[in-house]
C-alpha cells in the first residue's frame, strides 16, 4: 500500500467519524473487495485500517487464522475473511490492507484484524435502500449478511460482524482443529 493509499484510508474513515450522528452511524459503511466480490461493513464496527504487512504465524490453526500483528503494543489476531466464508486464501497484494474492526462477546469487546483485498470508499446508504438480507443466492452463509445495499447499478452484502467474526465460533473451530491435529 502507497503512502496516499494508506492516507486516503484514513481520511475516508476521518471523514465518515466525523460526520457520524447516532442515526447517520447506522447509515454508514466501508465498502471493500474480498476476491473479486465487493462488501461492506458498518462504519460503527470499525476501528482502523491498517497496511498488511508479515503476520506472526500461531501453530495448529485453521487456514482462516492467519496469525497475529503487533498494532502499537497490542496483540491483534487477524482473520483472512475469504478463507473463514470457504473461498480460499486471499492472495496478498499491493493493495491489500487489514481491517480492525470491533467484535463483542457479552459485554467486551475486542480488536480483530480482517484481510480485504482492497478497501474501496465509504459509502452513504438512504435506510430505505437498505434490504433484509436474503435467505440464499449469496456466496456466504446466510447469518454472515446483516443486508443487501442497494447502490443504485449494484448490491452489495453488508456483513454482520458479530456472526461473521464471532470469537465463541472461531473458538470452537480452532479447538476442533487443534484436537483433529494432535490426534493425527
Amino acid at each position: 500500500m502507497t503512502m496516499s493509499t494508506k492516507s486516503n484510508s484514513r481520511s475516508m474513515m476521518n471523514s465518515a467519524r466525523r460526520e457520524r450522528t447516532p442515526e447517520a452511524e447506522a447509515k454508514q459503511y466501508l465498502t471493500f473487495m474480498l476476491g473479486g466480490d465487493t462488501y461492506a461493513i458498518a462504519i460503527g464496527k470499525i476501528r482502523e485500517i491498517v497496511e498488511f504487512h508479515t503476520l506472526t504465524l500461531i501453530p495448529l490453526m485453521p487456514s482462516f487464522l492467519r496469525g497475529v500483528t503487533n498494532l502499537r503494543g497490542a496483540v491483534i489476531p487477524v482473520v483472512d475473511l475469504q478463507s473463514r466464508f470457504g473461498n480460499g486464501m486471499t492472495e496478498i497484494g499491493r493493495r491489500t490492507c487489514i481491517v480492525i474492526v470491533e467484535v463483542g462477546t457479552g459485554e467486551e469487546t475486542f480488536p480483530l484484524g480482517v484481510i480485504v483485498n482492497a478497501v474501496n470508499e465509504v459509502v452513504p446508504v438512504d435506510p430505505s435502500k437498505i434490504e433484509t438480507r436474503p435467505a440464499f443466492g449469496t456466496k456466504i452463509r446466510a447469518d454472515f449478511v446483516e443486508s443487501l445495499l442497494n447502490l443504485g447499478d449494484r448490491f452489495v452484502i453488508a456483513l454482520d460482524v458479530q456472526q461473521s467474526l464471532s470469537i465463541t465460533e472461531m473458538s470452537e473451530l480452532a479447538s476442533r482443529w487443534v484436537d483433529r491435529e494432535s490426534s493425527t
